[in-house]
């Protein structure tokens, strides 16, 4: 009975081999040079750097502003809604955030740049605005315009003769209200080789409301913003002859107040004396030749 069993079971392993399809292997046939194919000489193309260039740049460049609902837009459904140049303004601007300068512009021309850019389309960078069309430019506070700064005295020798000079920001504003406040001043004091010397005030600057009046919704606000602006330009404290000009009567005893060890600021830093020395005057100073 055993012997039965064990032909059974080995006649059903040779029936799955037969059914079983056969995989070929190539690594068990030997190799038949005539049968390769010969490699070919064609290579894929590179692209250039240019054409790289480009396309990455396209997936960069930048996309015109488009409404959500974009082409959905004519102009004589603009005009029918927005009869102002304003109103078209912030309707552009809610829609795309594109500042629009249309005032004054023909009535076709603004509504054709209108419906443009509500459409995603190009337009010219001249119809494009920059204050916010919500801001009304009547209600802002005018700001004053900055004077220039004061002419360098004309009796000054060249800059290229400064013998020395010296920066003091602890100088009084000469502004009353500034100085009651203990604001100081930038100051700097130059001397030149023939002995003047000069002062300027180079700053700081600082903006000041200047008078009220009340707004078209019942708020309290300035007039106008004025500049604190203490800037003198190069001026003379000392002539060439040694004289003091007024102003520069008060600045010198300023500057003398500042002490210095037992001297002043002025006599230390200001008006200060340079002699060079050589081996000859050791010998002899009284040859000025």
């Amino acid at each position: 009975m055993g012997s039965l069993l064990f032909f059974i079971e080995k006649k059903g392993k040779e029936m799955k081999k037969q059914a079983k399809p056969q995989v070929e292997n190539i690594w068990d046939e030997p190799i038949n040079p005539e049968t390769l194919q010969t490699e070919t000489n064609t290579k894929v193309q590179e692209k250039t750097v240019d054409e790289q260039f480009d396309e990455e740049y396209a997936k960069f460049k930048a996309v015109p502003p488009k409404a959500l609902n974009s082409g959905d837009f004519d102009i004589e459904g603009l005009m029918t809604d927005f009869p102002t140049a304003t109103e078209l303004e912030r309707f552009v601007y809610d829609q795309t955030g594109v500042v629009l300068n249309l005032k004054g512009r023909a009535n076709k021309l603004k509504y054709q740049i209108a419906m443009d850019v509500l459409n995603g389309n190009d337009v010219d960078l001249k119809y494009i605005g920059e204050n916010n069309p919500y801001i009304d430019k009547a209600e802002l506070i005018p700001t004053e315009d900055l004077k220039p700064i004061p002419e360098r005295d004309s009796t000054l020798p060249g800059r290229h003769e400064l013998q020395n000079s010296f920066y003091s920001p602890l100088v009084p504003h000469p502004d009353e209200e500034q100085r009651a406040q203990d604001k100081k001043v930038h100051m700097v004091f130059r001397k030149y080789n023939n002995g003047m010397i000069s002062y300027e005030i180079l700053g700081p600057l600082e903006q000041k409301p200047h008078g009220e009046k009340i707004d078209k919704y019942g708020r309290t606000r300035p007039e106008v913003i004025k500049w604190i602006d203490p800037r003198t330009g190069e001026q003379v404290i000392m002539r060439e002859d040694g004289t003091l000009t007024k102003q520069g009567k008060r600045l010198r005893a300023m500057m003398q107040a500042f002490r210095v060890n037992k001297s002043n600021q002025w006599e230390v830093w200001i008006d200060r004396e340079f002699v060079s020395v050589d081996d000859s005057s050791k010998h002899n100073p009284w040859d000025l030749k």
